[in-house]
């Protein structure tokens, strides 16, 4: 079911500030800069082999990425796993005993399908699981 790590979400309070980290420390190339107003953020893609970083700044201050920021500070807020099918994903998750943020795709950056899994069910890990067409 699952096919590889899509991309590793990290969460930071400003995209412009942590972008030195990426391109001038580790040498990587800033795939794209994209607000997705449905998930009040803001996203910047930078792929690393077969998957990519993914920062996160919160465009509003009640959004879930600024709500995380403030209770755990910057960083790691999600790994992605990449699934064929998402819709059975999501019923092969919930079958199992997984509970979901999530029941049914929403749209998120790049115009991927994804839903997230509770890290209540995940051992205190965020995971999202998309599907890119």
């Amino acid at each position: 079911m699952i096919k590889k790590i899509n991309h590793i979400g990290i969460a930071v309070n400003s995209i412009d500030e942590a972008l030195g980290l990426y391109t001038d420390v580790f040498g990587l190339e800033l795939e794209g800069i994209e607000i997705v107003e449905e998930q009040k953020v803001k996203t910047a893609f930078l792929p690393i082999d077969n998957t990519e970083f993914e920062l996160l700044e919160s465009t509003d201050k009640d959004g879930p990425v600024a709500k995380f920021i403030e209770k755990r500070g910057q960083g790691i807020q999600h790994i992605a796993l990449e699934v064929d099918d998402i819709e059975k994903a999501i019923e092969e998750m919930k079958a199992k005993g997984i509970r979901m943020i999530d029941e049914k795709p929403r749209y998120g950056a790049g115009g991927a399908k994804i839903a997230f899994l509770h890290p209540k069910s995940t051992h205190g890990v965020l995971i999202e699981l998309c599907q890119k067409d």
